[in-house]
């Protein structure tokens, strides 16, 4: 068994053949956790695992999708249609639909400061709301007792000194920092998400420092697709090629990568 513990299989890029897409990941002893980025795609995920004996889901609200009047959203046709505006954060309907047997984790939540307004007041408003919905996210998890599934992008600091302030333990998803930044996070208990970004940034020091106990592989697909893959598209079982990358990096066996990853994700989300 090898865990691909961040997959969009819930996303409009599948409709087309998703059953497909299942089936090979149950062929080859794969097993998803299918992670939701607003309402919508949480309500899909939360399907496709009662559906599905190899697939768990995650719910949340993604910070690019919280309701804001200060930036236009942009829409991608991989994902799906959601409403333009955006969406309001309801604490009561996320807990709701967590009552579900197969929601392992909160997420994918977190802070997003890549498209942002333009000038500074609106900027701080922009980051205020976006600290707002990950904090009562936080709570959710916190009240739950899930772990989190983090987002972050271009706003490290910030995530960290909310995390540091919380109790809740969880994996930062598609890791792009520096080896302190992965070192404060395991310091905190978290896991480190490594997915087929390593393919494009040169991560291979953070993987070599990042202990194997910390690790948890992903693919974040449909996005990120390893080059041995040799399609667009990514999807779960091409989870095995970021095994094999990290094994390289670490100078250890693929089989030694599998076992301690799917431990890891076994043990974070009680699967």
């Amino acid at each position: 068994m090898i865990i691909d513990t961040h997959s969009h299989l819930n996303f409009r890029a599948y409709d087309e053949n998703r059953e497909e897409v299942i089936k090979r990941t149950q062929e080859e002893d794969v097993v998803c956790i299918d992670v939701g980025t607003k309402y919508e795609t949480s309500q899909n995920a939360i399907k496709l695992a009662e559906a599905n004996e190899n697939i768990y889901a995650a719910i949340g609200l993604h910070p690019i999708h919280i309701k804001s009047d200060l930036l236009k959203i942009k829409m991608d046709e991989e994902e799906g249609g959601f409403m333009p505006l955006g969406e309001e954060f309801d604490y009561e309907k996320y807990k709701e639909l967590a009552k579900s047997k197969k929601v392992v984790a909160i997420g994918e939540v977190g802070l997003d400061y890549y498209y942002k307004p333009k000038g500074t007041a609106k900027k701080e408003l922009f980051k205020q709301k976006q600290k707002e919905v990950f904090i009562k996210q936080l709570d959710l998890a916190e009240e739950l007792n899930l772990p989190v599934i983090v987002h972050c992008r271009m706003a490290y600091n910030n995530v960290y000194e909310i995390l540091k302030a919380r109790k809740v333990m969880g994996v930062m998803h598609c890791f792009v920092g520096t080896s302190e930044e992965m070192q404060s996070l395991v310091d905190l208990g978290f896991y480190i998400g490594i997915n087929g970004i390593i393919f494009k940034l040169d991560l291979d020091e953070v993987v070599k420092k990042v202990p194997l106990d910390r690790i948890l592989l992903e693919t974040d697909c449909p996005y990120l697709t390893p080059p041995k893959a040799g399609v667009e598209r990514n999807e779960p079982i091409f989870v095995k090629y970021v095994a094999e990358k990290v094994s390289e990096i670490k100078g250890i066996s693929f089989d030694e990568v599998v076992a301690q990853t799917t431990a890891n994700a076994k043990n974070l989300f009680k699967i």
